[in-house]
């Protein structure tokens, strides 16, 4: 059942900016960013593989370090939460069979009702090897997006950025050689009352630009 009108949607739709500068003071409260973790868990990917993994980076220091390899970007140690997303650089038949077994567990199915289903995913997973990490950070951004939009409905503000060292950002977490490695990164938290970001309009192409209907 919906909770949150058209008009509040798209109300906060139109709130939520890129984050420029942060009030480094104001912390998000325990529930609410429990709430935030749970849309990452909560996020779709195709076929439900979560070929994901989400870094909340609490640390102070490791905070710093990872600011250095984020052209300085003050967002990364003044937001309250940082967050790495991280892709999965390959997928295969483990991969499958590790989803489907936690299907089973969830919906009390067995591993043998599966097995025309987990047909069609290795079949998928094979043919496409060799963009499996392309592939992967397609799921991964859906998650940012949902993860962002959740941010906004709670009144949470949010900085997707890119302009990461990506070989620092996998030393310094120690993903370095492992499956995953770092895509994009989300500064989380409450904006500064001085940033003059958050009241320029949004910079948006109209809708009889961006929109077509067959």
């Amino acid at each position: 059942m919906p909770t949150a009108s058209p008009a509040d949607v798209l109300q906060q739709l139109r709130w939520r900016y890129a984050t420029k500068r942060f009030d480094a003071t104001r912390p998000i409260d325990d529930a609410t960013w429990a709430t935030l973790e749970q849309s990452l868990v909560l996020a779709p990917s195709s076929f439900g593989l979560q070929p994901w993994k989400f870094l909340v980076v609490d640390d102070p220091a490791l905070r710093q370090a990872l600011r250095a390899a984020s052209w300085n970007q003050p967002q990364v140690t003044d937001a309250s939460r940082y967050v790495v997303f991280a892709g999965q650089r390959t997928t295969t038949v483990d991969d499958v069979d590790r989803f489907l077994r936690r299907q089973c567990d969830v919906r009390g199915q067995t591993f043998e009702s599966l097995a025309r289903y987990r047909q069609v995913l290795v079949g998928f997973v094979e043919t496409h090897a060799g963009n499996a990490a392309a592939w992967n950070a397609r799921q991964v951004y859906i998650a940012l997006g949902q993860f962002m939009t959740a941010a906004a409905m709670l009144g949470v503000d949010t900085c997707a950025l890119e302009g990461i060292d990506v070989a620092a950002h996998d030393r310094l977490l120690g993903i370095e050689g492992t499956r995953f490695t770092s895509l994009c990164t989300c500064a989380v938290g409450y904006r500064s009352a001085d940033d003059r970001n958050a009241t320029a309009p949004k910079v948006r192409f109209p809708a009889s630009e961006v929109l077509e209907r067959r």
